[in-house]
């Protein structure tokens, strides 16, 4: 009799609790089924929301395409390629970046929009700290492609180096020296340093040093000199060959000449120069006026010891 009531009793707990499972099942089916008839009908609700913000996109996409071209054209012969592209970009990138948050608060998500700012804010912050010597460099690159005193095709003179301009990166500055090799300079290198353009002017002074004997007419060489210069380049409004005797040298009078070209390089310059010696050589060798060059003159002021030495040397014969 003990067993089977005890029998009994274990059955019927069993059946409890086989019923208390199934209704725990079903509260759960019934929780999950209502979770997703809420996610359906949060759904069908944001249907609008979400086409709109689809729509959006569409329109921030191609808005930005007609953006980047205009700035492009808006900036045209104003500044360097480079330049143009990084601009066209960047707005492009923001008008984008408009139209994402205008579709994310279309679709309610104002808290994630807050979370974003906030992160791209900390991560402009790491991320300039740790590029500080680029963005330096890129920044000094757009400064760069702005100033009107220096362009590609320039002739330049900075930090030791001296070419032709041939691109202006965002970067990094490319010359071209004489001898054809390209040199590479950081941007940031030359906004802090002296530059010269010999394109932005295009006359310049060229000096030339010369010497003359001491027996030659001064005042006839200033004259010839002058006339020579005159005769070979054309001084222009009050530009003018100056000519000025600076020193008494050990073998010659020097002097030096100053007169303007037009030049824009300094291969121009060089060959002014070069053009003025020869024509100067010329004209002084016409009327027989020295230049000299260095001469050193020993001289026996002890007779005694001469005449000693020749006596000695006449014995020794």
């Amino acid at each position: 009799m003990i067993n089977m009531q005890q029998t009994e009793e274990a059955v019927k707990n069993t059946a409890e609790t086989v019923k208390q499972s199934g209704t725990e099942l079903k509260d759960s089916g019934a929780l999950i089924w209502d979770q997703l008839a809420s996610w359906y009908n949060s759904f069908i609700t944001m249907l609008p929301n979400l086409g709109i913000a689809i729509i959006v996109l569409i329109i921030a996409y191609f808005v930005s395409k007609y953006v980047d071209r205009g700035v492009r054209k808006l900036m045209a012969n104003k500044t360097q390629e480079s330049v143009k592209r990084l601009a066209g970009k960047a707005v492009a990138i923001l008008v984008v970046l408009g139209g994402i948050f205008i579709a994310m608060s279309v679709l309610q998500l104002n808290d994630a929009v807050q979370g974003i700012i906030a992160g791209a804010g900390i991560s402009g912050l790491v991320i300039g700290l740790a590029l500080q010597g680029s963005l330096s460099n890129v920044i000094s690159g757009i400064v760069l492609s702005f100033r009107k005193q220096v362009k590609v095709g320039d002739w330049i003179e900075t930090t030791d180096y001296t070419g032709q301009v041939m691109e202006v990166q965002l970067d990094k500055f490319i010359l071209k020296e004489a001898d054809n090799n390209l040199v590479v300079i950081p941007n940031k290198t030359i906004i802090d340093n002296p530059m010269k353009n010999w394109t932005l002017t295009p006359r310049t002074r060229v000096t030339l040093n010369c010497g003359v004997g001491y027996e030659s007419d001064l005042e006839m060489v200033k004259k010839l000199a002058i006339d020579t210069i005159n005769n070979m380049f054309e001084q222009k409004g009050d530009e003018e060959v100056e000519f000025f005797y600076n020193e008494f040298g050990d073998s010659s009078i020097n002097f030096m000449l100053r007169f303007w070209t037009d030049a824009t390089k300094a291969k121009q310059k060089h060959q002014a120069l070069s053009d003025a010696v020869i024509g100067l050589k010329k004209a002084f060798d016409g009327k027989n006026i020295n230049i000299p060059f260095p001469i050193r003159t020993l001289e026996f002021n002890n007779k005694l010891e001469m005449v000693r030495q020749e006596a000695n040397n006449s014995s020794s014969d």
